[in-house]
């Protein structure tokens, strides 16, 4: 560190030595200037970084509201279909009972054996459905949206 002296025209060593402790001053001043410079850079810095977060988040959230929308459309979709399935079922068991019911009349009335099998209560034990067991087909893209 090097200090600048300056002469001043009483020569007294007391004005030597404010002129020491001014320059002092000065170079503080000076340092403290560039030290909340660059304090107002890093905040500014961490602002941007902030921004940029936020702006990030804000886009994520977005395309997870798509998402849930999508899927919760998709969900309602099928729920109606299941609804819509499920109201067949109950139509196509009803309509079985119903033949049954003939088949049974007819067993008494013209005294034919028949093999009628018992239908279970689809309410009670739906593992029982008397159908034939197929595979359910799906695609890879079913449940992409």
């Amino acid at each position: 560190m090097t200090y600048s002296v300056h002469y001043v025209s009483s020569g007294s060593e007391e004005d030597v030595r404010y002129v020491m402790v001014d320059d002092k001053k000065k170079r503080r001043m000076i340092s403290n200037r560039e030290s909340a410079r660059r304090s107002r850079m890093r905040k500014q810095q961490h602002l941007d970084s902030l921004v940029n977060q936020v702006t990030q988040l804000q886009k994520e959230k977005n395309d997870l509201l798509q998402n849930i929308n999508a899927t919760s459309q998709l969900y309602l979709q099928m729920a109606s279909e299941n609804s819509v399935l499920n109201a067949q079922v109950m139509e196509l068991g009803e309509r079985l009972q119903s033949l049954n019911s003939v088949l049974t009349i007819f067993e008494e009335v013209s005294g034919f054996s028949m093999d009628i099998p018992q239908i279970p209560d689809p309410l009670l034990k739906p593992w029982q459905i008397p159908c034939p067991s197929q595979p359910i087909m799906a695609s890879a893209t079913m449940l992409q949206f």
